[in-house]
């Protein structure tokens, strides 16, 4: 099980918050409304506690959990406070019509985050593909990407305390990828899905 800090108060944060809490994770809240993360962490239950906006969070794990330009600001301000913690990238960049990514060049909101992070601390990205309510109700797939090891063996282990399978798919700068998979979700979502309920996933042949 992990110490799980997760900072952002929005429905993800929520929704991540409550599987962390079921899979027997301690779990805190952090935002920027003391009062609003202490609310989210009462709906939790399950021993959630309130940690305070910009200080060190108690959790190996710092999931950041906010829109994407939001992110790398957030992750600069508390700067040494994240020394050696797993930050944990979960937004995914989209353009204005939901069919691109915001940023042109070849890089990735995690990528830029370990640009912005304190010495000591890792970053991987995860959860991007899978939509909100899947990740309440299912048991998903999550793809994961990162350049230390033992940072990604500590979020698979996490995963894993949620019921889903983790599934490594390389180096940190995989995470532009995972960020363009997260727009083909939006694109089978609206077009040859049609609808919220999927997420995606890997079938292995058996022989």
């Amino acid at each position: 099980m992990s110490g799980i800090s997760i900072i952002g108060t929005g429905n993800m944060a929520r929704t991540i918050g409550a599987r962390a809490i079921a899979g027997g994770n301690t779990v805190e809240v952090m935002g920027r409304d003391q009062s609003k993360a202490a609310h989210v962490a009462k709906a939790l239950g399950g021993g959630a506690t309130t940690g305070e906006w910009g200080t060190a969070p108690a959790g190996d794990i710092v999931i950041v959990a906010l829109l994407y330009d939001g992110v790398v600001p957030v992750v600069a301000q508390y700067g040494d406070a994240l020394a050696g913690k797993v930050i944990v990238d979960i937004s995914n960049p989209f353009n204005s019509t939901f069919d691109g990514l915001a940023h042109r060049e070849e890089t990735s909101i995690a990528q830029e985050i370990a640009k912005a992070a304190p010495a000591g601390a890792t970053v991987v990205k995860a959860f991007n593909t899978v939509f909100r309510h899947v990740l309440e109700k299912g048991r998903p797939d999550v793809f994961i990407a990162g350049d230390d090891a033992q940072a990604k063996a500590r979020v698979e282990a996490f995963v894993k305390t949620l019921g889903m399978r983790p599934l490594d798919v390389g180096g940190l700068r995989m995470a532009h990828w995972l960020e363009g998979a997260g727009v083909v979700t939006v694109g089978l979502a609206n077009h040859g899905v049609g609808n919220l309920d999927f997420a995606l996933g890997i079938t292995e042949l058996t022989a």
